[in-house]
């Protein structure tokens, strides 16, 4: 088993004066889920909050959180990805809610709104406050460069469709390194990333000139057994809170099975629960298992980006 990262202790003021500086372009906060990613960022946006007041950095500058989370991108897809709306107070936050449930909001549009949203709050005089879980799109804002805005190939996917998943996952992995993301929650995915990784080998990537380019990545850290049983109250806590209801919600206005199966964990889940395909305690207890290894997956990813160079300072929140 990988040993986790040392802690750090994490000085807020100094690294917003170091921001200030010119030293680094964004402030990132990092962590697999149930670390308290939202509750750390919302105190480093109310220290600056603090800061300004007292006088140590120009008054009335603030902070704006930009979340980088997959799923949250979505409308009414509110308890399954722990929105908490509440943390953030009165902390202005961007690029949640912004697409429809149902829909297939890709890296491309992210990288897209990112760059609007961060260019926006920089020239508002704040400081912006990148927050989440999600590699790819972590990534994605950090990395300097356009994505591109890979359109459908029907006949390409025809002919992926009749390789087996093996084969669609050694395919993939031959193009571009997978970071441990092969679990792909359906064959559809697989087969969609498999899309934009070829055509990516073939149309060489572009320089984008707003996009931060020098990124202090503060990393949350939690045990592994603290994580996973936040991991398990926490789930506990969204059924009892309409998690089900909020799935059967989406079925009932008119959302394909296949779509909410398509966004993984509890829609996934819940939605083979609602269709008849699993019952509850087995619905259940498969749920916090996945849970539990796609926390594990997004430290590997983390650790990933450590490898590549990247440093991440971790602390306990």
């Amino acid at each position: 088993m990988a040993l986790l990262p040392e802690a750090e202790n994490v000085d807020i003021e100094d690294t917003v004066l170091r921001y200030l500086d010119g030293e680094f372009d964004l402030i990132c906060v990092l962590g697999p889920t149930a670390s308290g990613k939202t509750k750390y960022a919302v105190k480093i946006s109310e220290t600056i909050r603090q800061m300004s007041a007292e006088g140590k950095i120009v008054s009335g500058t603030g902070a704006e959180i930009i979340s980088a989370d997959s799923r949250q991108v979505y409308r009414g897809m509110d308890i399954g990805t722990g929105k908490d709306l509440g943390e953030y107070g009165d902390i202005p936050y961007h690029l949640i809610d912004i697409a429809d449930a149902g829909t297939q909001y890709n890296i491309y549009e992210y990288q897209t709104d990112f760059e609007k949203a961060y260019t926006e709050i920089i020239g508002r005089g704040n400081i912006p406050v990148l927050c989440g879980g999600s590699g790819l799109y972590i990534e994605a804002a950090t990395c300097g460069y356009s994505l591109p805005d890979v359109p459908a190939n029907p006949e390409l996917r025809a002919e992926l469709e009749k390789e087996d998943t093996e084969t669609l996952i050694r395919k993939l992995a031959s193009l571009k390194p997978l970071h441990n993301s092969t679990d792909y929650d359906t064959r559809k995915r697989l087969i969609r990333a498999l899309e934009i990784a070829i055509y990516e080998s073939e149309h060489p990537l572009t320089h984008r000139t707003n996009l931060p380019k020098r990124t202090f990545f503060i990393g949350t850290l939690v045990s592994r057994e603290e994580r996973n049983e936040r991991i398990d109250r926490r789930l506990d806590a969204r059924l009892e809170e309409g998690m089900i209801e909020e799935v059967q919600h989406l079925l009932d206005s008119g959302i394909p099975a296949e779509n909410l199966i398509y966004y993984g964990l509890e829609y996934k889940f819940v939605t083979l629960y609602l269709t008849g395909v699993l019952k509850y305690d087995e619905m259940k207890k498969l749920l916090a298992i996945a849970i539990h290894q796609f926390a594990k997956r997004q430290m590997t990813w983390f650790r990933g980006m450590e490898r590549k160079g990247i440093t991440i300072h971790w602390t306990r929140p």
